[in-house]
């Protein structure tokens, strides 16, 4: 799944956190700030670590799971998998009291017919997106915080999933995601477009 399938103009804002969370509490205060619900998959080191911005995530829309260790699934065997995804429930249970179940988004977006159907049997359906942001490149991969919020906008439709990030670029400490986005949810309502969840695929 890569769009929302609906015809009304919504899009649906989605935050992956995997190794840091350094752009996370900017992210979720803009959010509460502007009322805008969003989705988020984080792997199961991410909860652990971060168990109360984990909660703060649940409050805005449902948490997902992203693996434990962010590997790329289609290089792993069965039993790995299993347990990179049971251990990540475990850990999103133990932070926000909810299963994440059914919302899953494969590390890298790398899967085949093999890992896809793993994941199903685990009760997974997969979540991938219309429009990548790239702000994880950050600066130092050639983006800008204008460049991320031209790219996000560029991609509206009815019924866009977003990938955004909640951590930092790991050689430069940009965090252009949460910087980009106050002016990418006001491109959007300029151009009368709302929000919704991906909790509208789990009904």
């Amino acid at each position: 799944m890569t769009r929302l399938p609906t015809s009304s103009k919504v899009v649906a804002l989605t935050f992956d956190g995997g190794a840091g969370s350094q752009g996370a509490a900017t992210i979720l205060a803009t959010l509460h700030a502007q009322g805008v619900p969003a989705s988020f998959f984080v792997t199961g080191r991410f909860a652990t670590a971060n168990p109360s911005t984990t909660r703060q995530m649940a409050a805005v829309g449902p948490v997902g799971n992203h693996s434990w260790s962010h590997p790329d699934l289609t290089t792993v065997g069965a039993a790995t998998l299993q347990q990179e995804l049971s251990t990540t429930r475990t850990a999103i249970i133990a932070a926000t009291g909810r299963d994440p179940r059914p919302l899953f988004r494969f590390p890298f977006g790398a899967y085949d017919s093999r890992v896809l159907g793993l994941v199903h049997a685990q009760g997974y359906g997969a979540v991938g997106w219309t429009t990548d942001s790239l702000g994880w490149k950050g600066t130092s991969g050639g983006m800008t915080v204008d460049s991320v919020v031209a790219r996000v906008l560029a991609g509206r439709a009815p019924g866009q999933v977003v990938l955004m990030h909640v951590g930092a670029n790991p050689d430069d400490g940009t965090t252009l995601d949460a910087a980009a986005l106050p002016r990418i949810i006001a491109g959007y309502r300029a151009a009368g477009y709302g929000f919704t969840t991906l909790s509208v695929l789990t009904h």
